[in-house]
């Protein structure tokens, strides 16, 4: 599943979205991004931790597979009624226009159909089919890939490309993959009459929102700064248009340390229940995502005007300086993907729900002040602040909680390896063209921590080895 995504996203990231972007241009494209996070942030709904409770029902026994697709599948219906409800009448309060809610019709559409693609796959991983479930994982960005693909550079059409067309586009191949994944979920689970259980639903709703709580709050400080950015300038379409040529950078970035995530927390949960040492991993998982989040962040801090000219045929002039806020930001998303595991693997969603909140709070604030003064820069400087922010309070619960060590002698070592790629970084500005400075900065990084021992192939070759086992 991670060489799989790592193959597929990076292409749809930088070759389709840079690609429709650069067609469109920044102010129908902050058209788009503003609507589709504004519809992403609320997809809770659709879920509300159905998609977890599932997943860990099934993986321990498969007997219960048609129940649960009998009672589910009425559950989420409903839900996304809700889902619709709220967000046009939300979308409908904070003054979108019609124009806008032609789009949302569709984008909301689009929310539901990938709702239900990631419940009927949390059946297949469930029965442990996991190399289908790897395959399904990557099939709807494969297929927007080849359809966006060939109206972005097919010729074939004889107009210029619309940003609907890509909207369309994810409604066809979110369809298509649905109706895969669909068939083979009947074909595991056999014949089932769908019906509303009441008390059903709502012990799975119990045991459920306090997970989709905190991924709700995760989204709004994540996601609502181009909303905010659209509704709360003149030109916010054209400046949530700019804050998206970075953003997208960064979120390709955090796919890296979600997907690595998503391997730490059955670890972590493995060796709470057995009452092994979870500082073992923490200090394997942890020098890892941190030499990857500096060096994107110096390598990101030092070139970002190169980076954004070589992707975007226009751009504003202070858009590179937004990825390079963007990009520390990244920092603080690979140790919360780390320590919010932990918590996550430990149960203490309470504790997490209430920093979310707080996060929430500061970031709004922070937007409502930052985005009149300064635009989408202001965007940036909110998100930035609400993630370490974030990201350090997690680190304080986990000590406290978890009883893990601060493990100074990691720290120290990455300040060393910090500083020292920081003055490499500069002297590479003086080589002759950026391309061969920003290779020998990123070979200067991976040299560094490998002699510093910030990353040992070897043990984590074992690590992973003995989880297997």
């Amino acid at each position: 599943m991670v060489f799989l995504n790592l193959l597929i996203k990076p292409f749809w990231f930088f070759g389709i979205e840079v690609g429709v972007q650069n067609r469109v241009g920044e102010e129908m494209y902050g058209f788009y991004f503003s609507l589709f996070n504004f519809a992403f942030i609320l997809n809770i709904l659709l879920d509300v931790g159905i998609n977890n409770f599932n997943n860990r029902a099934i993986a321990r026994n498969s007997t219960l597979l048609r129940d649960h697709l009998a009672a589910i599948i009425p559950l989420k219906l409903f839900l996304s009624l809700i889902y619709a409800v709220v967000v046009f009448l939300l979308g409908k309060i904070i003054g979108y226009s019609s124009e806008q809610f032609r789009m949302l019709w569709v984008l909301v559409l689009n929310q539901f159909l990938a709702s239900f693609i990631l419940y009927f796959r949390t059946n297949i991983s469930g029965l442990q089919y996991y190399r289908t479930d790897s395959l399904l994982s990557v099939m709807d960005r494969s297929l927007m890939i080849l359809f966006t693909g060939l109206l972005l550079w097919g010729n074939f059409i004889n107009k210029p490309f619309q940003i609907e067309w890509f909207v369309y586009a994810q409604t066809v191949s979110y369809t298509l993959t649905l109706i895969t994944v669909a068939l083979i979920v009947r074909y595991r689970s056999g014949s089932f009459i769908p019906r509303i259980s009441l008390s059903h639903s709502m012990k799975i709703l119990r045991q459920s929102y306090p997970f989709a709580l905190l991924i709700l709050l995760m989204a709004l400080f994540n996601r609502v700064d181009s909303v905010m950015l659209e509704r709360l300038l003149e030109n916010g379409k054209q400046e949530a248009g700019i804050y998206a040529q970075s953003f997208r950078i960064f979120d390709a970035a955090s796919q890296f340390s979600f997907l690595f995530a998503m391997l730490l927390l059955p670890m972590f949960s493995r060796m709470l229940r057995l009452k092994q040492d979870v500082n073992e991993l923490i200090r394997m998982a942890l020098p890892l995502l941190m030499v990857a989040g500096l060096s994107l962040a110096i390598a990101s801090n030092y070139y970002n005007q190169e980076i954004i000219d070589l992707l975007y045929t226009a751009h504003a002039p202070y858009s590179s300086r937004i990825f390079g806020v963007l990009m520390i930001g990244f920092l603080f998303v690979s140790t919360s993907y780390i320590y919010g595991t932990l918590l996550t693997a430990n149960n203490n969603l309470r504790q997490l729900n209430i920093v979310a909140a707080s996060t929430v709070v500061i970031n709004i604030t922070l937007n409502l002040i930052l985005i009149p003064r300064y635009q989408a820069y202001g965007a940036a400087i909110s998100s930035l602040i609400s993630q370490g922010y974030y990201a350090l309070l997690q680190i304080v619960l986990s000590i406290r909680l978890v009883k893990i060590p601060l493990n100074v002698d990691i720290l120290i070592k990455l300040t060393g390896f910090l500083a020292f790629n920081i003055i490499t970084g500069y002297l590479t500005l003086l080589i002759p063209g950026w391309i061969p400075g920003f290779m020998l900065l990123l070979i200067s990084c991976m040299a560094s921590a490998l002699l510093l021992g910030l990353i040992k192939p070897k043990e984590l070759l074992s690590i992973v080895n003995s989880n297997e086992e």
